[in-house]
């Protein structure tokens, strides 16, 4: 991904998390989730250059970050975005996550304690049940999965990334997604994440909703596939005052398929530098 570079690097627990940090202004960080990477913020985070300072990075096991043999779980994402908080020394950024990183950041913050100006949710994992019947499959069985010959892992992860997008998406545009989960040790690491998959982790922080200190904004697309529209409105009850903004023509990689939509409710809802 020579055109979406992570030039930076972070240890934790002895590996590489590879992150990048642009612009100037009040802080902006960005989450995403799985089977992805922060390049899934790529037709985003450029928008905000110029009045934020935009950090975004890959989770560990995903994108150009260490693909460890070991935890890459949602038990382990939130220890690794509070120590990222602390390491960019950001007492109370505005944060914007997708899928997994809605339940990281939610970790982050009923968990470890670290406070936003403002939080934006897209199509997050935050209530059970979730794991499309892809995911609860290959939990069952990691290991032959993580075998199989190299041309079916090649038609495996596009065909399960393009669920996720309502639009045709052309090879080229997807290469990017794809890319990080080929090879030995990506496909392993596609299965590992996989496998780690476990809803206690959100069950943890489920009843803790209604205590979230930060307005709250949650994205949906109405034609996501992974988890309905319905388990967001959903959410939005549970969080006192948060807004809730379904997106048409969208799946659940939303920024992908209306990017302009996420642009436009970004700059709506961050606070101005002024109260900053």
């Amino acid at each position: 991904m020579t055109d979406w570079p992570l030039p930076q690097t972070y240890r934790f627990n002895g590996h590489c998390v590879r992150y990048a940090v642009r612009g100037d202004g009040p802080p902006l960080v960005f989450v995403h989730g799985t089977p992805f990477s922060s390049f899934v913020w790529h037709r985003i985070a450029p928008h905000f250059i110029t009045s934020h300072r935009v950090h975004y990075f890959d989770l560990l096991g995903y994108g150009l970050s260490d693909k460890p043999v070991g935890d890459v779980s949602l038990g382990v994402q939130n220890e690794l975005l509070a120590q990222l908080l602390e390491h960019w020394g950001l007492a109370c950024p505005d944060v914007v996550a997708h899928d997994f990183g809605g339940a990281t950041v939610l970790r982050t913050h009923l968990l470890n304690g670290k406070d936003y100006r403002s939080l934006t949710l897209i199509d997050p994992v935050a209530l059970s049940p979730w794991g499309s019947p892809f995911v609860q499959h290959v939990r069952q069985h990691e290991t032959a999965f993580s075998g199989v010959p190299d041309y079916i892992q090649r038609a495996i992860v596009p065909a399960y990334v393009r669920g996720a997008i309502k639009r045709d998406i052309a090879d080229e545009e997807l290469a990017p997604y794809v890319q990080p989960w080929l090879g030995d040790q990506g496909q392993a690491a596609f299965y590992r994440q996989i496998a780690q998959m476990d809803q206690r982790y959100t069950d943890e922080v489920e009843t803790l909703y209604p205590g979230i200190r930060c307005p709250v904004q949650i994205l949906w697309g109405e034609d996501d596939q992974w988890i309905p529209i319905e388990r967001g409105r959903a959410l939005q009850q549970m969080i006192p005052g948060a807004q809730f903004l379904p997106v048409p023509h969208a799946g659940h990689l939303v920024q992908e398929d209306a990017p302009e939509a996420v642009v436009a409710a970004l700059m709506r809802f961050l606070p101005s530098s002024t109260s900053f």
